[in-house]
């Protein structure tokens, strides 16, 4: 199966005309077109005014989705500031579900969703699909339930019928941070210089945007301190230099101003560490895995909270608001590293 991001067509007496995003699948020795991937067939002999005209059609519809029908309540939340305001990151991760989304429910009215004893059984039907991974599961259901909040908040439909689906993960998100095995599962599938870039959030918290532009001048004698992209340069984060973190630091060669590059021993461009890390994790995970590079944050808290830091030493550390670290802390940190860090505080009270 090959896919193309154009495809000129022509005909003896026309002109060349650029088809974007074509999408041409060959089976069985024989080659159809479909206007986008995952879209409606073209039909007729490429190179032809048939072949034009069909994959026109194809666009306009998509253009101007049927008002009606789900597969224009997805296209309206692609379209809307919510789903603009999400961080690159989250629009990269929700895409594929949007469009897996659409494939499965596009075709039935808006007006059926105003029905929750009928459509919520269809709802767990369709996760039922990928319950072999059940936070993949969930991590779907997270993104259908956000467009159906969308057509709630736009009066569409009066209540959003996922609300009272149990998930299927037993877990809280703050299960889903990094563990060892986790990025050992990765390292194989990853350049050195995106494990550096993983085992740099690891061990200090930091966000992806503050990765890539993290300089070696930020790294004082004590800490590394750099101000965050999240609060528009107003916080610093102030992470202290452990000797893990002196250790990993010392691994990384000196190949630029900025610490973390490219193959080519250049920063990293705009998308290209987020990319390379998605393929990694595809290749790592080919059945899914409801990870993201910015719950390494929740490794590093984990870290620091098991290494009898303060909740306000964290907040500090990491540059998180500190009326709101005592919730994030309960987030990110895994209730058996509470339960660890409460017995390890109890028993050193008792040799006092």
């Amino acid at each position: 199966m090959t896919s193309i991001a154009s495809w000129r067509s022509s005909t003896r007496n026309m002109v060349m005309v650029e088809l974007k995003g074509l999408h041409t699948v060959k089976a069985k020795g024989k080659v159809y077109h479909y206007a986008w991937r995952g879209g409606p067939a073209v039909t007729g002999e490429p190179g032809t005014p048939a072949f034009q005209a069909s994959y026109n059609e194809a666009i306009a519809s998509r253009q101007a989705p049927d008002a009606t029908r789900f597969s224009g309540s997805v296209v309206r939340y692609k379209a809307s500031a919510d789903y603009k305001k999400l961080a690159e990151s989250t629009r990269r991760n929700w895409g594929p579900w949007l469009d897996r989304i659409a494939d499965h429910f596009g075709a039935l009215s808006v007006r059926q969703f105003d029905r929750p004893e009928k459509i919520r059984p269809r709802i767990r039907a369709w996760r039922a699909k990928y319950a072999e991974t059940p936070r993949a599961a969930d991590y779907g259901m997270q993104v259908l339930s956000r467009v159906l909040s969308f057509e709630v908040d736009r009066g569409a439909i009066a209540s959003n019928p996922c609300e009272g689906i149990k998930q299927l993960y037993a877990g809280s998100r703050s299960d889903i941070i990094w563990t060892d095995a986790d990025i050992a599962r990765i390292r194989p599938h990853c350049s050195i210089e995106v494990q550096h870039a993983i085992d740099l959030a690891a061990h200090t918290g930091l966000r992806a945007g503050d990765l890539v532009r993290l300089s070696w001048s930020h790294v004082g004698e004590e800490a590394i301190t750099i101000t965050t992209g999240k609060s528009k340069h107003r916080r610093e984060a102030v992470i202290p230099l452990y000797d893990e973190l002196r250790a990993l630091l010392k691994r990384i060669p000196f190949k630029s101003p900025v610490i973390l590059t490219s193959s080519k021993g250049r920063p990293w461009v705009k998308d290209g560490l987020g990319s390379s890390f998605v393929k990694a994790k595809k290749e790592a995970w080919p059945e899914g895995e409801n990870l993201n590079f910015h719950d390494l944050r929740g490794t590093a808290a984990t870290k620091f909270y098991v290494a009898g830091l303060t909740e306000r030493e964290i907040a500090e550390i990491m540059a998180w608001e500190e009326e709101h670290v005592a919730r994030i802390i309960r987030r990110y940190v895994g209730r058996g590293a509470a339960i660890k860090e409460r017995i390890r505080k109890l028993n050193e009270a008792r040799t006092r």
